[in-house]
Order: structure tokens, then sequence, then C-alpha cells
């Protein structure tokens, strides 16, 4: 037989009832693009539970450090739920999960109900590469490896990067980081873009920043145009992102490149009493 940890070997003397058992069922769509951008995102330890992915990265980011709800976790919920809360425990880590909805509805309402936190919602955006309405990408330079001034400036807008954060940023195959630097030379705009899902149709962008006395000059737009030029060199054909639903500015931003919403999703974590 061929079960989930391999093949399985049993005598027939010991069968007394047997059936087959039906192909899981596709990912839907919401469900396939965040499989896609948890490859994007490399949690230094992983885990399976049926297809949800659980994933710890020392507590950096939710997205590093939550179980992603996609598939089925081949547990009735309760179970599923008391699994995770036990191997984020053992890690020392707070329970947490990544939970699309509407498609997860109930499970996230089960959450609210166990006494989980909601963090703000995350919008998840995407568009065709060619469709994508950008600028040329003067003055982007790219490169493999984050520099590090690229690493010093994400940590001036998103707080301390550990040591695990470099092992998510550049676990990929395919990535590049993105810098734009003013005319003294002085770094102001950052990016990053991977193509990291086995179809290699994916471009996946994020930490794109731009220093506040810089903003509304079109350098996000640039740096994006040089990662989109990149990630068609290696045949990727659609774009995603990741936004926070009340970052209203980013949305209208990524809404008039030629993003538009695909699906949001609930984060939640169960904070010690």
């Amino acid at each position: 037989m061929r079960a989930r940890t391999g093949a399985v070997r049993v005598p027939k003397s010991e069968i007394t009832r047997a059936k087959t058992v039906p192909p899981r069922r596709r990912f839907t769509p919401t469900e396939a693009i965040e499989d896609a951008a948890a490859f994007g995102w490399p949690a230094s330890e992983t885990a399976r539970l049926g297809d949800w992915r659980l994933r710890a990265t020392g507590g950096w980011t939710q997205r590093g450090n939550s179980a992603l709800v996609i598939g089925s976790p081949d547990l009735p919920p309760a179970e599923a739920i008391d699994f995770v809360e036990q191997w984020y425990r053992e890690r020392g880590l707070p329970p947490a999960m990544s939970i699309p909805v509407p498609l997860f509805q109930r499970l996230d309402d089960e959450l609210t109900r166990r006494g989980w936190t909601a963090k703000p919602i995350t919008v998840v955006m995407t568009a065709r590469l060619a469709d994508l309405r950008l600028p040329p990408p003067g003055g982007v330079s790219l490169a493999a490896s984050p520099s590090a001034e690229w690493l010093a400036a994400v940590s001036g807008r998103k707080g301390s990067l550990p040591d695990s954060a470099l092992g998510v940023l550049t676990g990929v195959p395919e990535v590049r980081f993105a810098e734009w630097h003013d005319e003294r030379g002085t770094l102001r705009a950052t990016a990053r873009g991977c193509v990291a899902d086995p179809a290699g149709r994916w471009l996946g962008l994020s930490l794109i920043g731009v220093d506040e006395q810089f903003r509304r000059q079109g350098l996000a737009q640039q740096t994006i145009a040089a990662l989109v030029d990149w990630a068609l060199t290696l045949g990727a054909s659609d774009a995603y992102l990741q936004v926070e639903q009340q970052n209203e500015p980013a949305v209208a931003l990524y809404t008039r490149l030629g993003f538009t919403q695909h699906h949001v999703y609930s984060s939640r974590r169960l904070l010690a009493p």
C-alpha cells in the first residue's frame, strides 16, 4: 500500500476488509497560491499535518511561525488544533495559524471560541506580469544576496533581524534583492523578489520599502519593475504579494499597478494567559 510515509506491506492473511481510498482533492486556487507563497518564505523548521504546513523560525514573522491551513489535516478539527498547540509549545513559541477566509471560516470561528487572538487581516494580491503598469526600472540594482546596507534598511523599518531571518530571506534557489540609491550613494528603496514554487510560475514580492522622505517618487514601482524583468527571464508569468488590509496606501498603490485582491487570510495566535 502507498501510505503518506511511504510503501507499507501487509500480509494478505491479515487483511479482513479493504477498499480503494480516493485521491486527495485538488487545492482550490486560493490554497494553490498559499502553497506557492510558502515556498517563497521558507521556515527554519517545518512539519506536515496532512496538508497543513507547520512552520517555526524562532519567532520571526507570522508567516515563518504559523501553521498554514490548506487542504485537510487528516484529523478532526479539534484534534488538529490540539496538535498545533502542542507542536508550537514544544518549541517555546505561541501557537499560531494562517487561515484563508472565508474558505476556512468555521476553523477561524472555532479559534475565536477557544480564545485565539486575531491579528490584522492580510490581503493577498495577484497580477499577471504582462498586465502590470510599471515604469522603467532605472537606477535599480539586483543582487543574489542581501547586502549589509539592505539588511540594515529593512531592519530599520521592520525591527531587528535575528539570525534566522537570513535563512528565510535567502533560502530559495531563485531570489533577488533590489536596491535604489540616491545621488550620494545612500540606499533609499528596497524590495525582495523570488521565484520559488515548483512550477516556476509565481514571482513573490516582499519587503518593499522606501525611506519616508523619498516616497511618492515612484521608487517602489521601479524596484518592482526590476524584479518583474528578472522574473520574466526565468519564465514566471504571475506575481503575488501580501499586505495588511489596514495599510490602505500600500493597497491603493498595488491596485494602481494592476494587482487585484485574490483573497484574504486571518492570522491567529494563542497567547499565554
